[in-house]
């Protein structure tokens, strides 16, 4: 693969004032340009995913002093609406969500590998709970599209696939990918899932479905997990989402501020 130079980005947020996050940030997404950024109004804790539909933003954050794990809602403007609590016993890491079917997917584990996890399906009017998948393993995000779930696990070694409509059990495969998966989505036929690499690189990647082979890898700075509260310039960050060429990542937890990247073309 030829390696593109990530190009610095450097933004001022005269209008923001976040006494916790910095005024600047300057690593970026390679073939991706930085068109502005949101702040979320409300309490957020260690943030985990953000998915965008309509006049609505969800975000997962995890309180990990409390032991206690959350789906909060936003509107379009940032303004917080109301939020649902998703701890289950040992189980209050809430991961990377996604939505399909008018239905908020969201696998909340426990805060060690090999351990379990539950994919709870929410309505997304409603915010009540539609049902509960258990699986016995540590699930930190899930991609919904349709019948099929595809969740991760820690560290993503292993995708988890899942077909809604049949009886069949969980089909398990090994991630093509070097890449710890934190957030993914269904975008067309494609999987995009982001997440860290290394401690000072991360990624953001297009696989083919149902093959799950590699098609394409955006890189970027440092990510969320590697950096204490994910602050200080990782732009991939724990949560992301994407809506045709337009790419956004939650990388800072509370206060929180929504980052809207355009992808180039050839992206």
């Amino acid at each position: 693969m030829i390696r593109t130079a990530l190009f610095p980005l450097l933004l001022a947020f005269a209008p923001l004032s976040i006494a916790a996050a910095p005024e600047t940030l300057d690593d970026g997404f390679e073939q991706a340009q930085l068109v502005g950024t949101l702040q979320l109004q409300g309490e957020l804790f260690h943030v985990q995913g953000v998915e965008m539909r309509g006049d609505r933003i969800w975000v997962t954050s995890v309180d990990n002093r409390q032991h206690r794990g959350f789906l909060h809602e936003f509107d379009r403007a940032g303004h917080f609406l109301r939020r649902l609590e998703l701890t289950d016993g040992a189980r209050y890491h809430p991961g990377g969500l996604s939505v399909a079917g008018g239905s908020i997917w969201v696998p909340v584990a426990e805060m060690r590998p090999d351990s379990s996890a539950v994919l709870v399906e929410i309505d997304a009017q409603s915010l009540e709970v539609r049902r509960r998948i258990r699986v016995a393993d540590h699930l930190g995000c899930v991609a919904a599209s349709g019948r099929h779930l595809v969740a991760a696990n820690w560290d993503s070694r292993q995708f988890y696939v899942l077909d809604l409509a049949d009886k069949e059990p969980l089909r398990i495969v090994p991630n093509p990918s070097p890449t710890r998966f934190q957030d993914m989505k269904f975008v067309g036929d494609r999987l995009v899932a982001g997440g860290y690499v290394s401690w000072v690189s991360g990624a953001v990647e297009w696989l083919d479905w149902p093959t799950l082979r590699v098609r394409r890898t955006l890189r970027a700075g440092a990510v969320g997990p590697v950096r204490p509260f994910g602050r200080g310039g990782p732009l991939t960050g724990e949560g992301m989402a994407v809506n045709g060429r337009d790419l956004y990542v939650l990388p800072e937890d509370g206060p929180s501020r929504l980052f809207h990247f355009r992808l180039d073309e050839t992206a």
